[in-house]
């Protein structure tokens, strides 16, 4: 008997109102992603993407897309971890994220951390492309096992566009079958929690922004209006509060 994983997709569109507040003409999830809409402020439309089930197990297909038109401002959070889990299919399990922002357009992207659970096996992949003069924070935490707890297999991707040109695309795999060096001094040195922050700004193109914060974290401009901070930490906790005040930093 072949066990196959579940597919599920989630789709937000934020559309500009025409009176300074922010629409939400599409707000779809399915399955385990399901989506509700939270109160905003200051003409912001506010998501939070709620588990309706445990996963992504081995083998699951999940695809969430968000666009935000021109002139827009869109939040989206997510109500709790998500925890990849060993499932009953022997096949990796997928999580493929896809965010478009158009010109003059602002998306902040800060979903709850990724715990990778022994056992498991995930790719992620988030693509981002993004307009002339659109504004986005993106942040990413990967923590990897839970309490007392030796990690599974985890693989993230990475990729920033803006106006047709590559800002980001790096990749780190980590656990069981990675390859070799991802726990060594020149990756996590160690460290069980691993982060980055992405912020584009327009101002940015005025001068870089460079620098170490703190103890395993560092500033680094991007080759556009862009900044990547990347950190990394003891645990989940330690990795919030390092990626917290970097973005305090930022301004």
């Amino acid at each position: 008997m072949t066990v196959s994983g579940v597919r599920a997709s989630a789709r937000i569109v934020a559309r500009a109102d025409g009176r300074g507040g922010t629409a939400l003409p599409v707000l779809e999830g399915e399955g385990p992603l399901a989506l509700r809409r939270t109160r905003g402020s200051g003409g912001e439309a506010r998501v939070m993407l709620v588990g309706a089930m445990s996963g992504p197990l081995g083998g699951d297909e999940f695809a969430v897309r968000a666009a935000v038109e021109s002139g827009a401002r869109l939040r989206v959070g997510s109500a709790a971890a998500t925890i990849a889990l060993p499932g009953q299919s022997k096949g990796a399990a997928r999580y493929d994220v896809r965010l478009d922002v158009a010109d003059g357009a602002e998306l902040h992207w800060m979903p709850e951390q990724l715990i990778s659970a022994q056992g498991s096996d995930l790719y992620v992949t988030t693509r981002v492309v993004l307009g002339t003069g659109a504004r986005l924070v993106l942040r990413e935490e990967q923590v990897l096992g839970r309490a007392d707890e030796q990690p599974g297999r985890l693989t993230s991707r990475l990729t920033v566009c803006i106006e047709g040109r590559t800002l980001l695309d790096q990749e780190l795999s980590c656990g069981p079958g990675a390859p070799s060096g991802w726990d060594g001094p020149a990756v996590l040195g160690g460290c069980r929690a691993v982060g980055q922050l992405v912020v584009v700004r327009p101002e940015f193109g005025a001068g870089a922004v460079a620098g170490a914060v703190g103890e395993g974290v560092a500033i680094m401009p991007l080759g556009g209006p862009a900044v990547l901070v990347s950190a990394v930490a003891a645990d989940g906790l330690r990795l919030r509060r390092a990626l917290d005040e970097a973005l305090a930093c930022l301004g």
